[in-house]
Parts: structure tokens; sequence; C-alpha cells
């Protein structure tokens, strides 16, 4: 079963531009339309049509503050769908947009808006994407005052365009600071969506990040599970060696572990200082249920076919920093660029796959260079 929405509009609530109707966009746009708030999506043409005609389905189910056990469906006349930035700008103006792509679409997308950059139609925008080096692509682009750091906790699948399931909730981290921070921070908390405010921008950003590196890259190259990974003693000792290489990163920048909506970054910290054996089952947990069960999304990315990986803009991002400051990071280096290797079709998929030996090798190697 399954619960219509059609939402009543309220002059004191936001007009929210939501970019994209993937698992985040849908779930945020979906979750603040059934706020009240107005909310318009930018999305490709063929999407369009289909959502326009059956709207959006959100599974929530999970949460139990909302008491129900059926999936809310809002209905088209609920919120906007627009095929393209210039045909939603005319139901302008708006409050906030939000941004939630992969960070290999970024500067697609900002190419696609330098015509609106001086026309002032663009609203600040929530950068709510992983990585640490988004929020700073948007301000070039558009003004340092035109951009909210952001950062997303909750699991959330996709079931099909604008159909998606909550699977594990946990939240949203705002950076305060900006005007607009304290009243998008109400906003989304209303909506459900358990928002936290952040006094350190970086520190939260390079921490959601942190969490994102691991078993990510190894389990795309060996085409391994996390749990495979993690069963490993050698391959455990290498996940170690890159956080640590992360987390002397985030020092040289007086940055700080910090826990997250439903994420304890500070323990995933204090375990790369423990002894391997006590240190592994806590890492295990929670590079399991993170992910709720999928394999990670770098291996996911891969074997898609789709030729782009996020792993230069999260691994490659620690590489580039360390570089500025002179700390190596061997192991994320290595990882950086055979995957990338691997994505461009420079190597063979099954060059490491179910061969954690052949891939330890080169790191040892890459750190005698």
């Amino acid at each position: 079963m399954q619960s219509s929405i059609s939402s009543v509009k309220n002059p004191e609530n936001l007009k929210i531009l939501i970019f994209g109707a993937g698992a985040i966009g849908t779930y945020f746009g979906g979750s603040l339309a059934l706020a009240g708030h107005h909310v318009v999506f930018v999305e490709q043409p063929k999407m369009v049509a289909e959502l326009r005609e059956r709207g959006l389905r959100l599974d929530l189910t999970v949460d139990e503050r909302r008491k129900t056990r059926e999936a809310f469906v809002i209905e088209p006349r609920s919120f906007m769908i627009e095929p393209s930035l210039e045909e939603a700008l005319k139901f302008g103006p708006f409050d906030v947009a939000l941004f939630a792509l992969k960070s290999f679409d970024t500067q697609a997308f900002l190419e696609r808006m330098k015509p609106f950059a001086d026309t002032r139609s663009v609203p600040p925008i929530l950068c709510l994407s992983n990585g640490v080096e988004n929020e700073q692509a948007i301000a070039r682009a558009l003004g340092a005052d035109n951009v909210i750091y952001g950062t997303v906790t909750t699991a959330v699948g996709r079931r099909g365009a604008g159909d998606i399931i909550l699977e594990k909730l946990r939240g949203v981290g705002v950076a305060a600071g900006h005007p607009l921070s304290e009243k998008l921070a109400a906003a989304l908390d209303a909506a459900y969506l358990n928002c936290h405010l952040y006094p350190d921008a970086h520190s939260m950003k390079w921490s959601k990040m942190l969490t994102n590196l691991v078993s990510n890259p190894t389990s795309a190259i060996l085409n391994m599970s996390a749990a495979e990974v993690f069963a490993n003693r050698k391959l455990y000792k290498l996940e170690i060696d890159m956080l640590k290489e992360c987390l002397d990163v985030m020092k040289a920048q007086k940055l700080e572990a910090v826990d997250l909506p439903g994420t304890p970054v500070k323990l995933l910290a204090l375990a790369t200082k423990l002894p391997l054996w006590l240190s592994k089952p806590f890492l295990s947990r929670a590079a399991g249920s993170g992910r709720g069960g999928k394999m990670p999304s770098f291996h996911i990315d891969l074997y898609s076919g789709r030729g782009k990986s996020e792993v230069e803009y999260l691994h490659g991002a620690v590489v580039r920093e360390g570089k500025k400051r002179n700390i190596p990071t061997p192991v994320n280096e290595l990882l950086t660029t055979t995957l990338l290797a691997l994505t461009n079709g420079e190597i063979p998929l099954d060059e490491y796959a179910g061969q954690p030996e052949k891939l330890l090798s080169q790191v040892k190697n890459q750190k005698s260079v």
C-alpha cells in the first residue's frame, strides 16, 4: 500500500531548486515537498515526462518518526520538474539550491551554469556531494557567498526514476556561518532529514571523505566485497595505512575528525592507532553497515562500464593535498592510479581480480620509491 500526498504550500516555506532527481535528490526534494516547501527539480528531458505523469515515490518506512508502513507518493502537482536550468529558473527566485551529483560531473555542471553566473538568478547552493573540492569549484564559478558546505550520511537506495527507499537514517550536516545556514538546517530538520550544524566546514567534509575511503578502491580493483577485503589481514593493514595517510593530511591542515550524524568518525580515526586485532571488528562493521550491504561505490561505477570513477576526487584529493604539504601518500596514490587505469581501460578488469598479493606487491614497490 502507499499513501498519496499533495502538499499545501505555506508562504513561510522555502522555494528550493534541486539539481537532479537521483537517489539523494529525490530523497531530499521529496522530503521537503512533503514538508510543504516549494520544490523544483532540474532533470534530463527523458525523465521529465515520466515524473510529471506519475510523481515521486518515497519508501521512508524505516523512519519510525513518520509512523507509517506505507510509501509516500508525491503527486506531480506537489512539485515541479523541468528539463533545463533556464526553464527551472523561470519559477524563481529561489531561496537555495541542492547539489548532490557525483564529483566527476561537477565540472560539466558548472559549464552549464556559466550563462547564469552573472544573472544572480541562481541561488546559494548547498553542496551535498562527496569529496572535498566541489565547494571550491562552485565558489570559483559562482562566488564564495553562493556555496554552502554540506554532507550526507543517510543511506538511500534507488529503485527507479523518482523512486527511492530509505535504507539507513543517519542525517545531513550543514556548515554554519552562511546567512542561510540556520534557516536551511531548521527546514531540513523539520522535514525529518536529521540535520546538524557544524562550525568547521572543512573538518566536516574531510571527516565524511574519510568514511568514503574505507575498502572502496581495493574492492573495485580486486573485485572483492568489503567483507572479503577485511578478512584478509594484509589488505586490512593496507586499509589502515590508507586512512593514516588521510589523517596525516588532515592534521597538516589543522582539521579534526568530527562525528557526523549517525557516524562515529572519531572512533574510525582512533581505530588507526589501535592494534590491528582490536580495531578490525569495529572497522569491519562500519564498512559493511555504512553501505547497506551493497558493493562499494567505486566497484559499482567500475563494473557499470560508465568509464568514470570518483577515486580521483577522493583518494586523489588526499594525494594532491599531501603533495602541497610534503606529506607522502603512497597507498592513496597507488590505489588512485590503479583504479583510474582500470576505469580508462588501460589495463584489463581482471588484472588484479581476486589477486590481493599482486596488488600488495605493487603497494610495497610504491612505498619504496
